[in-house]
């Protein structure tokens, strides 16, 4: 009677624990049906002057330091406001301030470090689809793969009032900022 009774509730928790993996591969592939590959494999075709030089212009703008602004003094008192203890390790801060993360508070991409800060795939979608020579050449198949062309409206996932510092965005402003056209297109 014991071996049926254990048997019966070994069987019950198998049930169980199958079900929660079915969810979890559910709610994983939800997240993101395109794998994040990071902005070292992006600059192996943008980093020439004839694509833009987009890499480098990434690494200079203040995206690419997005991670690091998050263990100044100011982002550590803004964070404990938001009863976050260190801003660089909690997902309320890097949803918004590494791909990593991809725009959740959880990390959905191990292949990118967060010290990456805010990079390509944040505001363009995970690459790993798009980014074949092949497929990039044909902006529509290039799409249908993931490739985001970002508007304001992606722009304003972050820069919003759930931002501690809510400081004034003006989209056009700022996208004359950070604008990496390929020359001639």
């Amino acid at each position: 009677m014991k071996k049926k009774a254990a048997l019966l509730s070994f069987g019950k928790c198998l049930g169980l624990m199958s079900f929660c993996v079915l969810l979890t591969a559910q709610g994983a592939s939800a997240q993101s049906e395109h794998e994040y590959v990071g902005a070292k494999k992006c600059s192996i075709c943008h980093k020439t002057p004839k694509q833009g030089e987009q890499y480098p212009k990434w690494q200079e703008s203040r995206h690419s330091k997005a991670f690091e602004v998050l263990g100044t003094a100011e982002a550590k008192a803004a964070g404990a406001k938001l009863g976050v203890t260190d801003p660089q390790k909690d997902g309320k801060c890097l949803k918004c301030h590494s791909t990593a993360y991809g725009h959740t508070t959880d990390r959905v991409a191990q292949a990118i470090p967060v010290e990456e800060g805010v990079s390509c795939e944040s505001c363009h979608g995970p690459g790993k689809d798009y980014m074949k020579m092949s497929v990039m050449k044909d902006r529509a198949a290039a799409a249908a793969a993931g490739l985001k062309i970002p508007d304001e409206k992606t722009c304003l996932g972050c820069h919003n009032a759930e931002n501690p510092f809510n400081k004034p965005f003006n989209y056009q402003e700022r996208l004359e900022k950070i604008k990496h056209p390929i020359p001639g297109k």
